[in-house]
């Protein structure tokens, strides 16, 4: 036997899929497809959480050109630039040193795209029913189960 997946809730083997309180033989197994499913509460905040994220991560460089852009005017209206490109300086040497705590809420957004931004489902036709085997908003996840699903049916496949 041959263990394609496994975590708390699904195991995929070459003998039989269980999930959802189901155990289905692979030998019974007629068809394999995946759908999307009803937006939850959790992916819906998941969506707003990264555009807030986003927003916020925009802001800053935004704030920071317009105040440039103000500082370089009144320096040339008042003629003194020596104090204007201390500022910049400053501002330069500030933003270089914070840089590296942008790691942070990059690697939030990076996990919010890799957990999906829609709910998937995995059905499976066997004895002449459909069933629905596994429904979840987490993208990587429901793609290992979907591709273990599909190596184990080719291996069954290849075995009749």
């Amino acid at each position: 036997m041959t263990l394609y997946y496994r975590d708390d809730a699904v195991q995929v083997t070459s003998e039989s899929i269980r999930a959802g309180g189901h155990v289905i033989a692979l030998s019974d197994v007629t068809f394999v497809w995946h759908a999307r499913g009803q937006k939850t509460l959790a992916v819906r905040g998941r969506v707003l959480g990264r555009g807030v994220l986003v927003l916020l991560l925009s802001l800053p460089p935004l704030v920071a050109v317009v105040c440039v852009l103000s500082l370089a005017w009144s320096a040339q209206d008042r003629g003194n630039w020596q104090l204007a490109l201390i500022i910049l300086a400053a501002c330069a040497v500030g933003a270089l040193a914070l840089a590296p705590f942008l790691e942070i809420p990059l690697g939030w957004l990076d996990r919010s795209y890799e957990r999906g931004s829609h709910v998937h489902e995995l059905w499976v036709q066997h004895h002449g029913r459909e069933d629905l085997l596994v429904r979840t908003p987490d993208a990587l996840r429901f793609g290992q189960i979907y591709r273990a699903v599909q190596r184990a049916v080719e291996q069954q496949g290849d075995h009749r």
